[in-house]
């Protein structure tokens, strides 16, 4: 039977993820996001929760400490009590808001939840090979610390018995050599699927940033879903105007630029990537490319929708573009690709990002179909 403090610590772990999975539209809308703590932990900023209280009732009801007098009158009648305090207001801080600890699954199933995501069936193979060690045997060797006591006694109460030693009345199991049992391991090669995520957006003067901040916002919840769903996960950053260049994750979210705009630089140089670095009969991958949609020309959109066509998308999982809205930007790219694919296709999908509250549909676009 589970201890009383286990079965409250579960119902109150219970009530809240689902204060999480009530609040998870306003943490998106605004920004918040949880904060890593390494070991597969995040730090979750939470409502205040109301714990059970005693109210006051309605004073025509009766009852003890009613009747006569006045608020701030002493209760034992002693003149100068009761008065209102005087002095100076304290220096600390006050109202904290809660946080609480959740694992990466943890908070993967109320994403997964409250968007009713599928899991992610991977169209990789195998990449990662591993071996597993199981302890699914007993063998009569191994060092100290696999030593099965259970098993060691028992067989040497069967030989004690066996040979006409064991006394009933002084039950004294004394093992030998041959006695001894330990735990002995299988090995087993398994294989994992892993993926890759490279994100492409937009730098130029166009894309501010509030624009940004949707980005980041809808790429970390993006990357805790396929966390998820994979064992092995790698995650790369290309920033672009008219040209592109790979970057890591915090310049990728800092940098700004106020140059043109060429989309094809992007996903070149995303091609190059997927190339040299991923098999794609190994690995799942998911390019995703964030912008307001402007592009230089058209000549460079029918140069960024034939190496699509030829080099990327026959090599992802799904490749999937967000537009992100802006005053300047005046979202061609999204009606060129809609009139390519169609904005109803498995292998391309297309989410228009209006604003902040906008991002979990958004995420729901890009990950609601298990792809």
């Amino acid at each position: 039977m589970d201890h009383p403090i286990k079965r409250d610590h579960a119902r109150f772990r219970k009530i809240i993820k689902g204060k999480i999975r009530d609040n998870l539209r306003k943490y998106v809308s605004q920004g918040e996001m949880p904060i890593p703590k390494g070991n597969g932990q995040f730090k979750v900023p939470m409502p205040q929760i109301d714990t059970p209280r005693f109210r006051f009732g309605d004073k025509s009801q009766g009852g003890s400490g009613q009747g006569e007098g006045q608020p701030g009158d002493s209760v034992d009648g002693q003149p100068g009590e009761g008065q209102p305090g005087q002095g100076e207001a304290g220096e600390g801080e006050g109202n904290k808001e809660l946080e609480v600890d959740l694992s990466l699954d943890e908070l993967a199933h109320i994403l997964g939840e409250e968007l009713a995501l599928p899991k992610i069936e991977p169209k990789g193979k195998k990449n990662m090979q591993s071996t597993v060690d199981k302890y699914t045997s007993i063998g009569t060797v191994g060092p100290d610390s696999l030593k099965h006591y259970k098993r060691t006694y028992k067989e040497a109460l069967k030989r004690q018995i066996s040979m006409g030693t064991y006394n009933p009345k002084n039950p004294i199991i004394v093992p030998i050599k041959s006695d001894m049992r330990y735990r002995s391991s299988t090995s087993k090669i398994e294989f994992e699927n892993s993926a890759v995520v490279i994100y492409m957006m937009d730098v130029s003067g166009s894309m501010g940033d509030e624009q940004k901040e949707i980005v980041r916002t809808e790429s970390f919840w993006i990357n805790l879903w396929l966390k998820s769903q994979y064992k092995d996960i790698e995650i790369r950053y290309i920033i672009h105007d008219a040209s592109a260049k790979e970057v890591d994750e915090d310049t990728f979210f800092r940098t700004r630029e106020s140059g043109g705009t060429l989309i094809s630089s992007a996903l070149k140089l995303c091609r190059d990537i997927i190339k040299s670095d991923y098999n794609s009969d190994e690995w799942n991958i998911y390019p995703f490319h964030f912008s307001d949609g402007d592009n230089w020309s058209t000549e460079d959109t029918k140069l960024c929708l034939d190496i699509l066509d030829n080099e990327i998308i026959p090599h992802s999982n799904v490749f999937c573009y967000g537009q992100v809205e802006s005053r300047y930007g005046s979202g061609q790219f999204y009606k060129d690709l809609a009139a390519r694919y169609g904005e109803e296709n498995d292998n391309v999908i297309l989410s228009k990002i209006k604003n902040k509250d906008a991002i979990l549909e958004s995420i729901k676009d890009f990950l609601g179909k298990g792809n």
